[in-house]
This record gives C-alpha cells, sequence and structure tokens, in this order.
C-alpha cells in the first residue's frame, strides 16, 4: 500500500525472461494511453500503454543489446487521449523533472548511482532545529543550489550547534513564489535547486556531522496546473480530487485531494515512504 512507487511509474523489471523497464500509469478516466520522449522523437504510436480492469495503464520496454530502451538522461511524458481531448502529461510518479528548451516541464529518466556513506543519525533526545529554504539561504539576487548550501550553508548549522535541519519546498513546483505549497510532482525534489543525487548529497553530508534531516511535504493540497501536474490527468475532476467545487482550495488556488479513494491513499502513503528511503 505504500510502495506504489515501486510499481508506478518508471521500474527496471523483466517480462517473461527479458529485461527492460516498466512504466505504469493510474487513469481510470482516460481512453487512450501511450509514452513519448527522446527515444521515440516523440511519436506516441510506437510506444502505446495497455489498460487492465482496474484502469492501470502499462507497458513493458524490453532492453536492446544488454542496454536499456530508454537511455538513462531521456526527456519523456505521456499522452493522454480522454473523451475531448490528447495532452501530453508529467507522469504521476515521475521522480525528476527539467524545463525544456522551450521552457516547459518535462519527466526526466534518470536512475540514481548514488552511494551512501553516512547512515541517519540516531533521533536526538532534544532536536534543535534549523529551519530553512535551499533557494533563499544565500545573500546573492539568485535562488541557491542543493551545492551550494551543503558547501556553505551546513558548516555554519553545524558551528552553530543545531542537530536537525527541516528543509522547505523540497516537492517540486512550477510557482517559485508559491513557497512550495503548490506542489506539481510530489515525487521529485524541485528542479530550482538542482538534481536529486545533488539533494543526496546534501543529507548524506548532513548525517555524517550527526544533522537529522526533516522536510516538509504537502499532503493537503496539490497545484491545479494541467500540464504539470495532477489535475484532470485522465479527463475527469475526480480522479484524485473532490469533484467540483469540493475539490478546489479557494485560499490556495489549488485542488483537494480525496483521501477515501484507495489510489489516492496509496499515492499519498508511497510518496511518504520515497521520501524517508
Amino acid at each position: 500500500m505504500a510502495s506504489g512507487h515501486h510499481y508506478f511509474g518508471f521500474n527496471r523489471g523483466t517480462k517473461g525472461n527479458q529485461s527492460g523497464l516498466w512504466y505504469r500509469e493510474w487513469a481510470p478516466g482516460a481512453s487512450h494511453l501511450a509514452l513519448i520522449g527522446d527515444f521515440n522523437n516523440w511519436r506516441p504510436r510506437p510506444h502505446p500503454l495497455t489498460k487492465d480492469r482496474f484502469g492501470v495503464w502499462s507497458i513493458f520496454i524490453s532492453d536492446q543489446q544488454g542496454q536499456s530502451a530508454i537511455p538513462a538522461g531521456s526527456r519523456l511524458k505521456v499522452q493522454v487521449t480522454t473523451e475531448n481531448k490528447i495532452t501530453d502529461r508529467l507522469p504521476a510518479y515521475i521522480q525528476q523533472v527539467v524545463l525544456d528548451q522551450q521552457k516547459q516541464f518535462v519527466g526526466y529518466y534518470q536512475p540514481t548511482t548514488y552511494q551512501w556513506k553516512y547512515p541517519q543519525p540516531e533521533k536526538p533526545a532534544t532536536l534543535r532545529i534549523y529551519e530553512t529554504h535551499i533557494g533563499m539561504a544565500q545573500e546573492a539576487e539568485k535562488i541557491g543550489t542543493y551545492q551550494q548550501f551543503t558547501q556553505d550553508i551546513l558548516p555554519r548549522i553545524i558551528d552553530l550547534g543545531y542537530n536537525a535541519i527541516q528543509i522547505m519546498a523540497i516537492m517540486q513546483h512550477p510557482y517559485y513564489a508559491s513557497f512550495g505549497y503548490q506542489v506539481s510532482n510530489f515525487f521529485a525534489p524541485s528542479h530550482y535547486f538542482g538534481t536529486p543525487d545533488q539533494l543526496r548529497g546534501l543529507i548524506d553530508t548532513a548525517h555524517q556531522h550527526g544533522i537529522t534531516v526533516l522536510m516538509d511535504l504537502v499532503h493537503s493540497h496539490a497545484v491545479k496546473n494541467i500540464h504539470e501536474g495532477l489535475n484532470l490527468f485522465d479527463g475527469t475532476d475526480f480522479q484524485y480530487f473532490h469533484a467540483g467545487e469540493a475539490g478546489d482550495h479557494p485560499a490556495w488556488d489549488t485542488k483537494l485531494f480525496n483521501y477515501d479513494k484507495f489510489e489516492v491513499q496509496r499515492f499519498l502513503l508511497s510518496n511518504l515512504k520515497y521520501w524517508m528511503d
């Protein structure tokens, strides 16, 4: 129930005796899904997905000559066909998002090769928490990065005697001024600050010095953007969120999750486990 990220999205696996890459997406209201990206010249026809009775679409892409058919560093999206239109979307469980040359957000397939060096510290008897925002944790008039924070800010926090940092706005959000409270891609670290492995390096360095790392998670609501987020993903307004006005958060101009739905529970619980792991 809390391991959806090992099933949905992109995961290495097998089909029969063949190794390759599985991609799965829950979209019960859609009529057709196809995977598009650099690897197939953004053409939907070569890689259609198949739908099961639970509304889960899937495709298995076999390795070619021992190499992944979708190379690391590939940009990709999923093309979703509904009753009304065809829309290119970011996969719900995508773990990295980047901006392309047209300043549009695209998914990025980049399996991690990061090797953790230090274990998580023991839980402190008393917490002394330094709350921080990576982008604003420096004096220059620009957005700070994970690497810059690791090199310049973390040593100061250690010297001041803190034993924990609480990092805000880590989950991917397209609008920087939302301060990370209008999340679009729940499994992807914010592109504003660097890559997922650079974030891992920050956390690893903190652990090296006995610093517990906490992060803010926003599970009460989500960005209403269609091209970047989950809104109207399968063509319905009730897939992840409450239908109609009940699904709108007027104060934040966002969408409200429907916690009653099994797949919404799986999505959010898996998101918790993903970040802890």
